[in-house]
């Protein structure tokens, strides 16, 4: 076909003369009822047309399909254009486009040969040798192997093998599932919940209908669709243009709410910082301790068979944890960091196969059969409603003692060095009552009392709790009295207002949504009628005991945009969400206060959109 213009010819490299230079004209002709069709639509338009006997005819006209990119620079050219609004162009924006800009894509143009569909539980495409173990994909990454990690479910116990590897693939879980969380986290693709898929740790293979996958194999997988695909499938590279950063600006110019990032390890932090985040919402303490001699440490400590050995352990964690805490504080550089205590159970520390238990035993120094009793111990009929949260910390304060000791001395470590003090905010998590609160606070104060005579030096800090149970929504009035901040643990709180266990609810969600029942699922967005209920409640009790209370998410709510405009709604003061999920929040959140405000909104798509057949009327 022949191009419109000269340029688009000689870019091409054609002979063939163009519409601009055989039908100049007719050419000036089109242009003008492009721009009428563009400023009547105010969106960029593909248009069908028609030229017979020397007269123009209009055939019909459409909001054109664009790439991600594409969509950016259309919102910025038309509001710099002044075709629209800063606001209107930030509304016509869907805030998931922007995942496709920060992760690898499919080529649209491969074949692909999908074998099984799961969950898009994390964005982004990734190829490798099928692996099945998490030591397994540390020991093939070293070798300069790409590898896909193979799981039924991952655990805390495999968050090295998550690091090593491009991508996992789970055949149970959810949307909020240990390995959908933790690979958002990570920006890493990962498919949760194929259940079509069988696999078989045995015999290293997986098996879908007749076709099997052995380890070393190469697979791929679209975390943005849930496809699965067998051999490795081209992918393009994320994209960060001029027009991202011009409509991150615009954002943040309109947007209520702070947008904070959940994030641990110094490179998620940087991370989430250079992508925009305002602090750390959640720091999740439990994830420091599973790598190297930290796991040795925390296995020592959980062994010990009094306070003494306890204390023992817990003072080589201190200096591991101090040390990851005073890193966050420097990369944060004064802006709040909130460091939530220890929450999961004991038993996520301690493996229960005979095998792994003798590793265990001979690390610790200790004997098997003591790792074998502290197992059998520690188990739970419902670990995720058992013996976790402030729950530890009141049955061994010194727990709760270390942690808040390394989070103050690492405060006036930095507040000596800096020229912007810490803003250090330790949170209680899972508390139900306000006698729980107390005990704890008591021991949190004394501690920094102390640290501060120690050290010689002050800092400021304070002191908050999750709202994560029915009944601290309930109580948030009195809850007020002892905390000074409060933040939403979304994801227990909808596992607790509904009654559903997320890492389960996968199963049969899905006909749920199909027959009505739900139009979400509650782990994804936010349901705003029962939980968003109680989150509104617990706002308006705790602010009438403490007016200017700060209150934000921390669960994988926090940057789900759907989720956020209830937050919006509420009143919250921050959402705090996966480092990778900060420029989506930030979008998701400029939108829902202007939306607050009365603007409409028309979204763009990158999807064909239906012809439109209109009477355009003379041109």
């Amino acid at each position: 076909p022949q191009e419109l213009t000269i340029r688009a010819r000689q870019s091409h490299g054609s002979d063939l003369p163009s519409l601009e230079e055989v039908m100049p004209n007719i050419f000036r002709e089109l242009l003008s009822v492009r721009s009428q069709l563009e400023t009547h639509y105010k969106d960029m338009q593909d248009i069908e047309f028609t030229i017979q006997q020397g007269k123009l005819y209009m055939l019909q006209t459409r909001n054109g399909k664009r790439t991600a990119p594409a969509a950016l620079q259309i919102a910025v050219d038309m509001a710099k254009e002044g075709l629209i609004t800063k606001s209107q162009a930030l509304l016509s924006l869907k805030p998931d486009l922007i995942d496709q800009l920060l992760h690898p894509t499919l080529d649209p143009k491969a074949k692909k040969e999908i074998i099984a569909k799961g969950l898009p539980a994390s964005p982004g495409a990734a190829g490798g040798k099928v692996v099945f173990s998490a030591d397994e994909a540390v020991r093939r990454c070293k070798d300069g192997e790409k590898v896909i990690l193979v799981r039924i479910e991952t655990s805390p116990d495999d968050i090295h093998g998550l690091h090593a590897a491009e991508g996992v693939l789970t055949t149970r879980g959810g949307m909020t599932s240990h390995a959908a969380v933790v690979a958002r986290g990570m920006g890493r693709p990962c498919v949760a919940g194929a259940g079509g898929i069988t696999v078989d740790y045995a015999a290293a293979k997986l098996s879908v209908g007749s076709v099997t996958v052995t380890e070393g194999q190469i697979l791929t997988i679209d975390g943005s669709t849930g496809e699965v695909m067998v051999g490795e499938v081209p992918t393009v590279p994320p994209q960060l243009s001029g027009s991202f950063g011009i409509i991150m600006q615009w954002a943040d110019e309109v947007r209520d709410m702070k947008v904070r990032a959940n994030a641990e390890t110094p490179a998620d932090a940087r991370q989430a910082k250079e992508f925009g985040a305002e602090g750390i919402g959640l720091v999740r303490t439990e994830h420091m301790f599973f790598e190297g001699q930290r796991i040795v440490a925390m296995r020592q400590m959980i062994l010990a068979t009094d306070e003494a050995d306890r204390r023992q352990a817990l003072d080589k964690l201190l200096v591991m944890q101090r040390e990851d805490i005073t890193e966050l504080f420097r990369i944060m550089d004064g802006n709040p960091v909130t460091v939530r205590l220890l929450d999961p159970p004991l038993h996520e520390f301690i493996p229960h196969t005979e095998a792994e238990m003798a590793l265990v035993a001979k690390a610790a120094g200790v004997p098997l059969d003591r790792v074998r009793r502290r197992a059998a111990e520690l188990q739970e009929a419902n670990p995720m409603l058992g013996h976790r949260g402030c729950r530890l910390a009141i049955t061994y304060p010194e727990i709760c003692e270390m942690q808040a000791r390394a989070i103050f001395e690492a405060a006036a470590e930095v507040g000596r060095s800096s020229k912007k003090l810490p803003v250090a905010e330790v949170m209680v998590p899972l508390v139900a009552t306000v006698e729980e609160l107390k005990l704890l606070k008591g021991v949190i104060e004394k501690t920094a009392d102390a640290v501060k005579k120690e050290q010689g030096i002050t800092f400021t800090y304070k002191i908050g709790t999750m709202i994560e149970l029915p009944r601290a929504a309930l109580q948030a009035g009195r809850l007020a009295e002892m905390a000074e901040f409060f933040s939403f643990g979304t994801n227990d709180l909808t596992q607790t207002t509904y009654g559903l266990s997320r890492d389960d609810a996968g199963s049969f969600l899905p006909e749920y949504k199909a027959k009505g029942i739900v139009e979400h699922d509650p782990f994804v967005s936010l349901d705003p009628d029962g939980v968003g209920e109680l989150i509104t409640m617990a706002v308006q009790r705790g602010r009438s005991t403490r007016p200017e209370m700060k209150m934000g998410i921390c669960g994988e709510h926090g940057g789900d945009p759907a989720s956020i405009e209830v937050c919006e709604k509420i009143g919250l003061d921050y959402v705090s969400c996966s480092p990778f999920r900060v420029p989506v929040a930030r979008l998701a959140a400029a939108q829902s206060a202007l939306k607050t405000k009365g603007e409409q909104t028309k979204q763009s798509s990158t999807k064909a959109t239906k012809p439109r057949v209109q009477n355009f009327g003379p041109w």
